[in-house]
């Protein structure tokens, strides 16, 4: 058998060359809007998260970067007024992101162009039964590679309940 005719080859060079077309395709917007693709992923995690906000740590385990990396990133972006930090009350060390009103504006103004574009990349390409099931896989798949990828969900839910 040929070592290099294998389907786990096949399956990860299929998932790279996905990710690396979506990407071209996504950036043009991002670009549009003046962000790049890691200012649009901490915004947009920001923007999904619990009263917009979460602490560095977690959105850097949640994103691609270090811990180094976010607090760059969210240098950037609070300099742009798009992000800023606020203190943890239970905990002096640490900090949290928190998405401002222009932030929520600047994700706002270029949502319906970037729905439209994975629309157009992604999700019209499959029946909504495929797309179920690819969202089941990849979630399954995310949750052993990346266990950190939700954190401070709760974490956040904790403070404002508890």
């Amino acid at each position: 058998m040929d070592p290099f005719d294998d389907p786990r080859l096949t399956a990860m060079g299929l998932l790279a060359e996905v990710s690396t077309g979506l990407a071209a395709q996504l950036n043009k917007t991002f670009s549009a809007a003046g962000l790049s693709e890691v200012d649009f992923e901490t915004l947009i995690r920001l923007a999904r998260s619990p009263q917009h906000k979460l602490r560095m740590s977690d959105l850097a385990g949640q994103t691609s970067l270090s811990t180094s990396g976010i607090t760059r990133v969210v240098d950037r972006l609070e300099r742009e007024g798009l992000v800023q930090r606020c203190p943890c009350s239970t905990d002096r060390r640490a900090s949290y992101a928190s998405l401002t009103e222009a932030g929520v504006n600047r994700l706002t103004a270029l949502m319906p162009q970037h729905l439209e574009d994975i629309d157009t990349w992604f999700t019209s390409l499959l029946a909504p039964e495929q797309l179920a099931t690819f969202l089941e896989t990849l979630r399954t798949i995310r949750d052993v590679v990346r266990p950190c990828a939700t954190a401070g969900v709760e974490r956040v839910e904790q403070v404002t309940t508890g």
